[in-house]
């Protein structure tokens, strides 16, 4: 599909980012200050000073260590749903990205305005059907203590993102504890392999995980070797859904019959999300060819917007969805989007989370 970019500075990563040239050579130095601080910051956390006390239940998180979304959200979807599955009661927290600050953690449900907890957490409620509890705050330590005094039946935690919130004590999976901590990585890689400003990464690619989870289709990388060497990595695949009308979501129909409905100059796509080209190969691998329009990450949609754009079909993210039940534009389709788990790492998940508590031994 033919692209056209609406991008902020750090959802739509600089060509230099990509590869080392002159430009990234130039900032290298900036980067290296950038590390040096947050190993000493990582230093004094370590130090646990304010005796921070880990949560009471194991803590699930799914970050990444590239600039940009990655695609953890539908990761923490497939996740709770998994654990579900296997008698878990998972409960889940999020920062709330793109939302007012909230002075106190503030739980999300389907019908929650995306402007004040966030559009991902909104999505959650929804894809979910408010099937568990999602509590929101940029300190994840008392959205923790919230959503577990509001329910104690709560006995497993998916944060979306969090992986540099130091804060957060954790006892990994590797050290020998419950706690997991994910990287997902997609097809764009690390880039250059620098971190910011010169590149796109926030933690040196080295950065330990108890696993990496690929989604899309992963490109050749200059530093593969060093990002997954001895690290256990699992690939979801994403299938796209029938679409359905934002007015109208009773009404569906298929990426086939709308391949067929309508010429590719009469379609447009349109996505506010990390890695809008993830959205718009996966339609063109359906056979949807049209315009597309990639804007910031969490970008807000306005009716003029859209009426502005000369099509008879545009298709949209169910993320973008949670921000347009004000808008009446019978053009708009949703197509939604899942991941499957595969059945090694369900598997291996649940063994992790049967281990004694760790807690217990050395509080």
């Amino acid at each position: 599909m033919s692209s056209q970019k609406k991008s902020s500075f750090f959802n739509k990563a600089p060509r230099f980012w990509e590869r080392r040239g002159p430009i990234s050579l130039v900032l290298w130095p900036l980067s290296k200050i950038y590390g040096w601080v947050n190993q000493a910051l990582d230093s004094v956390h370590e130090l646990n000073l304010g005796r921070r006390k880990p949560a009471p239940v194991p803590i699930i998180i799914v970050g990444n260590i590239r600039v940009g979304g990655t695609g953890k959200t539908p990761i923490v979807i497939a996740l709770a749903e998994q654990l579900a599955s296997m008698g878990w009661k998972p409960g889940i927290i999020s920062r709330g990205y793109g939302a007012n600050a909230p002075s106190t953690p503030r739980q999300v449900k389907s019908d929650s305005n995306p402007s004040e907890v966030g559009d991902e957490p909104v999505l959650i409620a929804k894809r979910t059907d408010n099937q568990f509890p999602i509590w929101v705050h940029p300190k994840r330590t008392l959205s923790i203590q919230a959503l577990l005094k509001q329910d104690p039946i709560v006995n497993i935690i998916i944060s979306d993102d969090g992986l540099q919130h130091r804060s957060l004590l954790r006892w990994p999976a590797r050290e020998g504890g419950r706690d997991v901590e994910f990287v997902v990585r997609d097809q764009r890689g690390e880039g250059n392999g620098f971190l910011l400003p010169a590149g796109p990464l926030r933690e040196p690619a080295s950065r330990e995980r108890d696993a990496t989870l690929m989604t899309g289709t992963i490109a050749p990388s200059n530093h593969i070797d060093e990002y997954f060497l001895g690290r256990r990595a699992f690939t979801l695949s994403s299938q796209l859904g029938i679409p359905y009308q934002l007015n109208h979501p009773s009404n569906t129909q298929s990426l086939s019959s709308i391949a067929e409905t309508y010429p590719p100059n009469k379609i447009t796509a349109v996505a506010a999300i990390g890695n809008p080209q993830r959205f718009f190969d996966d339609l063109l691998k359906q056979g949807i060819k049209g315009q597309c329009i990639g804007l910031a990450d969490h970008a807000t949609y306005t009716q003029e917007f859209l009426s502005d754009i000369n099509a008879e079909c545009i298709l949209i993210t169910e993320k973008d969805a949670v921000k347009c039940t004000s808008i009446q534009d019978e053009r708009i389709w949703v197509v939604p989007m899942s991941l499957e788990i595969p059945n090694t790492f369900a598997e291996w998940l649940q063994s992790i989370l049967q281990r004694p508590d760790p807690n217990q031994y050395t509080l």
